[in-house]
């Protein structure tokens, strides 16, 4: 019963709270219609203006600082995206002209393989002797290819480069025309004229005992003579290949022999593709000749020797006498 009592005054309560809010808002309603309410509307609008306008700007200045860091990194992102773009981009790139001066290496010689009258095995150089030890290089093809001691090597352009020292099955050692132990018969292009081009210390050329009565002018050809002497003796290097270039020559008016100074045709500390040449042998080349083991008189220098001389000090690099008797 008592319950009854308090739901129904709390329902009358409820209806007389809505009757009474109803009640003022419709006066509210028709007093704000009214020119003073409207005026006072006007008042406080005006008063609160500036205040309207400062909150507006600060929003819209928060929205924009957040719109410009979502802007900054947008952007970053694209940047990271641009520059890994850019970068595998300089990578094939460099890929590319890799290739490129790789495939012009080998070109050239393709070229000078199929212009060259020799037979010839194409090599890579895989790895290079301490210059301040020996000029020696090493290639990638030995015996089981045919490359033999004794064996000329050239580059592209027909350009000099040693003689292979020592072989075995997979790989062979090369001693380049630049080493100290290295000597070539040289002719100049111009003159014709001759003399022995040797290694240097520091790997530079130098052509010497040259007559002193022949001019030598400075970027004239040096190219190998292929001296060939009677009793069918000959260079252990063919005819024709390419030295170097003189840059430079001493002559003194009162020496009988002058020095030119060689560039190499090559560069013989970057060389990575080489020819090497098989079927040529130098010394005897009549069938049934046996090599001479003495000096020929100062005709040919130690290192064009067509056989290993008695002394034991391996200053020169010469085919051992069995290949110049068996391989003619």
């Amino acid at each position: 019963m008592t319950s009854g009592l308090l739901a129904n005054r709390t329902a009358r309560r409820r209806g007389i709270a809505y009757v009474v809010l109803l009640s003022v808002s419709m006066l509210a309603m028709a007093a704000s219609a009214t020119a003073p309410v409207k005026e006072l509307q006007k008042a406080f609008g005006f008063a609160l203006k500036p205040a309207q306008s400062a909150i507006a700007n600060v929003a819209s200045g928060v929205g924009s600082v957040v719109g410009a860091f979502s802007e900054i990194d947008r952007l970053r992102q694209r940047n990271e995206a641009l520059e890994r773009e850019n970068q595998r981009l300089a990578n094939e790139n460099t890929r590319a002209v890799e290739i490129e001066r790789q495939n012009k290496q080998l070109s050239d010689l393709l070229q000078l393989r199929s212009e060259i009258d020799f037979t010839t095995v194409p090599a890579a150089v895989i790895a290079r002797e301490d210059p301040n030890v020996e000029m020696t290089t090493t290639i990638d093809h030995g015996t089981d290819a045919g490359v033999q001691t004794g064996d000329i090597v050239v580059a592209a352009g027909g350009a000099l480069v040693g003689r292979v020292t020592d072989a075995n099955p997979a790989s062979a050692h090369v001693l380049l025309i630049n080493s100290v132990n290295s000597v070539v018969i040289g002719q100049l292009g111009g003159s014709s004229a001759t003399g022995e081009v040797a290694g240097q210390l520091g790997g530079a050329l130098a052509m010497q005992n040259i007559d002193a009565t022949e001019k030598i002018s400075a970027g004239e050809q040096v190219l190998t003579a292929g001296i060939e002497l009677k009793n069918g003796v000959r260079s252990p290097f063919p005819k024709g290949l390419l030295i170097g270039q003189v840059v430079d020559f001493q002559h003194n008016p009162n020496a009988v022999v002058q020095t030119a100074f060689l560039m190499p045709a090559v560069d013989l500390g970057k060389l990575e593709y080489v020819l090497v040449i098989t079927n040529y042998r130098g010394g005897l080349t009549g069938p049934g000749s046996s090599p001479p083991c003495t000096p020929t008189g100062g005709t040919l220098p130690a290192g064009e020797q067509p056989c290993a001389l008695p002394t034991p000090a391996p200053s020169r690099s010469t085919p051992a006498p069995s290949r110049a008797t068996t391989r003619p």
